[in-house]
């Protein structure tokens, strides 16, 4: 498994956002810092690594604090999700 070096940027509070359509081919804007769950559910997500992992009952308004680079359509069923960046 790779991993990302942690840099301060990485640490830093998030300097925009972007909502989140869940797309099984397509890949978000860029790596996220974190994800915002508006709507309880799971999300399946395409880690920074490239590894596949499905979240599963994330609440509404959770914060899941990940360098995600696809939100997968294919199993997500949480809604109103932001990818900060």
């Amino acid at each position: 498994m790779q991993t990302t070096n942690l840099r301060s940027e990485n640490t830093a509070p998030a300097e925009s956002a972007q909502a989140v359509t869940p797309n099984d081919s397509a890949d978000l804007a860029g790596l996220s810092r974190a994800l915002y769950i508006g709507s309880y559910g799971n999300a399946n997500v395409d880690m920074a690594d490239g590894t596949t992992i499905l979240f599963l009952g994330l609440s509404s308004g959770q914060i899941l604090p990940i360098r995600a680079k696809r939100v997968r359509l294919t199993n997500t069923t949480a809604t109103n999700i932001i990818a900060l960046y």
